[in-house]
Order: C-alpha cells, then sequence, then structure tokens
C-alpha cells in the first residue's frame, strides 16, 4: 500500500482525454518527509510515519521538536502513519504527488463537516409531524419514543437529536485524473469529505472497481 497526508484545497471541473467535463477535488498531496520507519522487532509493527505542513518550531513540544530533529526535519503540523508501505524509503526522504499516477483508483479519508447541535429532521431525515389537524409545536419532533411500554424504555441506539458532522469517513474508489508533480497537486474525481483546508489521508484503494480491474485484462 501506499498513501500520502494531504489538504483538500477546493473543487473545480477539468476535462478527461475524450472531452467529458469531469468535477474534481484539489488535494495538495506533499511534500511528505518520512519520520520513521516502524520495524515488528522494535515496535510490534510495520508502517512509515510521514510529517506534512510546515509550522514554526516556536509551536511545537520539545518532545516533537527532538523527534523531528533526528531526521534533520524542519517543524511540522500533522503527522501520520500508513502500515505496510510497499514503497522502499529511508528515514529523511521526501515524496510527493508523484508516487501516483492519472488513473490511479485511491481512498481519501477525513473528517466530515461540523454542523453543530441539529434535531432529528435534519440529523436523520424524519419526516417530521403534520403541519394541520393539531399538531401544534410537534412539526419537527419525532414522536413517541418509549415503546408504548411501562415505565417507558428507549431503546438503545434510537435516533435521536445530537451532534451532527465532524466523524471520519472514507470515500472508496475516486479516480486520479491528474497529477501536477511541480506543484504536490493532486486532481482527484468526485468529493473528499470534509471542509477547504481540511487534512485528509490520501491512500491506495483496498477494493478497487470493476472497470480498474478489467483494465489490465484489456490490454493483454
Amino acid at each position: 500500500m501506499i498513501g500520502l497526508l494531504g489538504k483538500k484545497l477546493g473543487q473545480t471541473r477539468v476535462y478527461d482525454a475524450k472531452g467529458n467535463l469531469v468535477p474534481v477535488t484539489i488535494v495538495l498531496a506533499g511534500p511528505n518527509r518520512v519520520l520513521q520507519l516502524k520495524t515488528v522487532e522494535n515496535d510490534g509493527y510495520k508502517a512509515v510515519q510521514l510529517g506534512f505542513d510546515s509550522q514554526k518550531e516556536s509551536r511545537l513540544s520539545k518532545a516533537e521538536l527532538g523527534h523531528l530533529k533526528k531526521t534533520g526535519a524542519p517543524g511540522l503540523r500533522h503527522l501520520g502513519e500508513f502500515r505496510d508501505f510497499t514503497l522502499d524509503l529511508k528515514a529523511g526522504d521526501v515524496i510527493g504527488a508523484s508516487i501516483f499516477a492519472q488513473g490511479d483508483f485511491v481512498d481519501a479519508i477525513g473528517y466530515t463537516k461540523g454542523k453543530g447541535f441539529e434535531g432529528v429532521v435534519k440529523r436523520h431525515h424524519f419526516a417530521g409531524g403534520d403541519m394541520t389537524h393539531g399538531a401544534k409545536g410537534w412539526h419537527r419532533r419525532s414522536g413517541a419514543i418509549g415503546q408504548r411500554l411501562f415505565p417507558g424504555t428507549v431503546m438503545r441506539g434510537m435516533k435521536m437529536p445530537g451532534h451532527m458532522g465532524q466523524v471520519r469517513r472514507t470515500t472508496q474508489n475516486l479516480e486520479i485524473m491528474q497529477v501536477r508533480d511541480a506543484d504536490n497537486l493532486l486532481l482527484i474525481r468526485g468529493a473528499i469529505p470534509g471542509a477547504n483546508g481540511d487534512y485528509v489521508v490520501i491512500r491506495e484503494a483496498k477494493k478497487l472497481p470493476k472497470k480498474a480491474t478489467a483494465a489490465p485484462a484489456a490490454k493483454k
């Protein structure tokens, strides 16, 4: 598996090879610096730790600075790990968008936009109560939740008002439309979780779609 830490910059549209206008999300995918290579013998598992996005050293703790200085890295804001990384790397290496190619399929991992405290109509798409027939003050409520028992028992997992959004989500099998090496930009077809400016993880797709697996067979 290969992957990068990145930042969602925004959305636009580009033309594909057939002249179709395709909506894409722009991701700043690098440069990523290799900070640590974890091994089964020392850490119990195999992984590559990457750092992304520059940060003033005055805003980092001494422990964080000490960890970064081991590889000569500057101040970095965001760190992440990738298990079973397939590229041959060593601590201190710098990688970027060039590890991917146009036509590759990736998974995008991010945190959705936070919506704050929301009711059941917006959060769970409830229909709400009647607007007529004497249903005063019950237009956006959920109705009875006690299962008609005495004393009332609310079942675990009942859909109710609460905090909406700001949860980790993965969008699978997104196609890379363009790779701009000079700017470390990936133009990825479709939408990615999160707001503009949020950190995202772009990794090699774990569940390739049929058109991706059929392509090598067609070439043969």
